[in-house]
């Protein structure tokens, strides 16, 4: 494996010295007994392969917790404080993959020349086709997606990749605009996520001994009973920027301003001779300014679907103009390299809701035991953290300059849909065979699809969500005479209720997410030295997109205070996919009629297909990380 590490023994040996400065006084600070405070430093170098270092990421956190015991009418009453800050040096030490050095010029594919440069696609006299080069020059760009796929006769175009004070093009206001100081120090933004805990909790008790239970500030909130893959924890949104979807959801959970009161019944008769053994009723209010999900902006190490990839190339496309590979007179073996002007094809901006009463969020849990057994049932209004691209936005024809809403073309604004959300979960302990089981299930409506049928080449639908899992403790006593290992599987499932797809011309048109899906994930994790050595697999497979991830790994507790986790993530099977990319869809008839397709209605899709944009659904996150192989060493010293 190829690692481009510039400088880590000064680095390493300055970090060192200075947390050991730093931290010292604070491990000797005595809590009292209504009061604590702990915290760790952690360093997280990753390598990955034929890139180089892709993490070299140094935390500080700290956790605080004062009680105040009974306050006036109201008992239990603590002030709780969480305040995590993170440098990633890879933007300094690997700037030529991730920082201001980043990219350079780029070479498109051509039916007729092979390639040509970013700026030399075809110009059609007497047309608005064409940009200039100097506001949108061949310089700091990748092609999209040119480390997982070739062009492949496919759509392809060059997306900016330096941070967004170096190189402005393709930063979307407000979304995806990050700075070098902030894919540095991603904790002190402007939401002040250095904060990610500070909330007071307080009870307010009854005569029938009965407690109303809440919980105000920044804070996460936690819903559903699984992992990896969320089916109820939808309330707060993501950090994906930071390991994909590999690290612990407690750690990329992206903490909100939520009001949580759970009213606690304790154990309640129902009817006669028929009594639970707890139940709660829990409300939750998220207040908070909209977030999305941080989906990784062009440029960083971690780009789910690589997604921010296509929304900057895109922005970069509407503002500046470019060149686009093999878009005109396209046919199954290719086209020629066109060149666009501003406005004209893109994304023009994303909508982001603003803070008003109707755009929060609100949630109900009723959640209690019976016996063995667990349950919630739960319902949720909420914005979809995901982005859906909407068309249908008024754009400029290339070739007769009137400005217009054309069928089909492929001009966008970013919305985030209000979702609705009931479901409920299970868990049951089988004393028999001594076996946790789970079940978590979710129905939404409103969210929504790419759909290259429709005229704004969207629609919505009602997503049905599910996961069931198991997990046991299992002897094998040639590996550990001792102690078991513990087993996790799961499987998640997903199923577009209002899927539409169907066979055109040259390929298939419609929805490219999978009507139905499902992933597996297994955990394996043994015990030894008394605990100390916790040595585990983690390995989900993505059974439609047929690609799985192996993480293997393992903890050693070296002392009380000193941890280190050596370990890597894999991944084996397919990688990127082809879909109808649209380049058929006819928005300007005729002059975008495609070739060999009889009676080209205006927007209709002929299904000429390509990895990009729209392949990436069919993909997953697992086969679009592909190329993403890493060793990893994370070393965190506790206080």
């Amino acid at each position: 494996m190829q690692t481009k590490i510039k400088g880590l023994s000064l680095w390493c040996a300055a970090l060192t010295g200075a947390t050991g400065l730093t931290l010292a006084p604070l491990s000797q600070a005595v809590a009292a007994e209504d009061a604590r405070i702990n915290g760790f430093y952690e360093n997280a170098t990753y390598a990955r392969d034929g890139v180089g270092l892709s993490k070299f990421r140094n935390t500080v956190q700290l956790e605080g917790e004062k009680r105040y015991g009974d306050v006036g009418i109201f008992s239990n009453v603590s002030v709780n404080a969480t305040l995590r800050g993170t440098y990633d040096g890879v933007y300094d030490l690997n700037e030529d993959e991730y920082g201001s050095e980043a990219g350079g010029p780029i070479q498109l594919q051509d039916l007729a020349q092979g390639s040509v440069p970013h700026g030399g696609g075809l110009v059609v006299p007497g047309t608005e086709l064409g940009f200039d080069i100097t506001e949108n020059p061949n310089d700091g760009m990748v092609v999209l997606g040119e480390h997982l796929h070739p062009q492949d006769n496919g759509v392809a175009f060059g997306v900016p990749v330096r941070p967004c004070d170096v190189d402005s093009r393709g930063c979307i206001d407000d979304y995806l605009d990050k700075d070098e100081d902030e894919l540095r120090f991603q904790e002190f933004n402007d939401h002040l996520d250095f904060i990610r805990e500070l909330y007071v909790d307080f009870d307010l008790n009854f005569d029938s001994g009965n407690v109303l239970s809440t919980r105000l500030g920044k804070q996460q909130v936690i819903w559903g009973r699984t992992d990896l893959f969320r089916v109820l924890d939808v309330i707060n949104p993501v950090d994906y920027s930071r390991n994909n979807i590999y690290d612990e959801l407690e750690d990329i959970r992206i903490p909100m301003w939520i009001l949580k009161t759970d009213y606690r019944m304790g154990p309640t008769e129902v009817f006669e001779g028929f009594a639970f053994d707890d139940l709660n009723f829990q409300v939750v209010w998220n207040f908070d300014e909209f977030r999305p999900h941080d989906i990784g902006q062009c440029g960083q190490p971690n780009v789910i679907l690589d997604a921010g990839c296509f929304f900057r190339g895109m922005n970069n496309l509407w503002e500046n103009g470019g060149t686009v590979a093999n878009f005109a007179g396209a046919t199954p073996d290719g086209g020629l390299a066109t060149d666009f002007g501003p406005g004209q094809i893109g994304i023009r901006r994303a909508n982001l809701p603003s803070w008003k009463l109707s755009n929060t969020q609100l949630g109900l849990k009723l959640e209690g035991v019976y016996g063995d057994l667990g349950f919630s049932l739960n319902a949720l209004t909420y914005r979809s953290q995901l982005p859906s691209l909407r068309g249908g936005i008024p754009a400029e024809n290339a070739f007769t300059s009137e400005t217009a809403v054309w069928p089909s073309l492929i001009a966008f604004d970013i919305h985030f849909p209000r979702v609705n959300l009931v479901g409920g979960s299970l868990d049951y302990y089988s004393q028999g065979i001594d076996t946790v089981f789970r079940f978590e299930t979710a129905y939404t409506s409103g969210e929504e699809f790419a759909n290259t049928l429709r005229e704004r080449l969207y629609s919505e639908s009602d997503v049905l969500r599910y996961v069931i899992g198991a997990d046991k403790n299992i002897f094998i006593p040639f590996l550990n005479e001792n102690q078991s290992f513990l087993f996790s599987g799961q499987i998640f499932g997903q199923h577009i209720l209002d899927h539409e797809r169907e066979q055109r011309t040259y390929g298939e048109a419609g929805i490219p997410d999978w009507e139905h899906n499902w992933i597996g994930t297994l955990l394996i994790q043994g015990f030894y030295m008394n605990n100390r050595l916790t040595p585990k697999l983690i390995t989900a497979h993505d059974f439609r997109a047929q690609a799985t991830t192996l993480a293997p790994s393992v903890d050693w507790i070296v002392t009380d205070n000193l941890k280190l986790t050596a370990g890597a993530n894999i991944k084996v099977g397919d990688g990127a996919r082809k879909f109808d990319d649209c380049r058929s869809c006819n928005p300007w008839d005729p002059f975008t009629q495609t070739p060999g397709v009889v009676n080209h209605q205006p927007g209709e899709s002929a299904g000429l297909s390509g990895y990009e944009p729209l392949g990436r659904f069919q993909s997953g996150p697992i086969g679009m990380a592909q190329e993403e192989d890493e060793v990893q060493l994370t070393v965190r010293y506790s206080f």
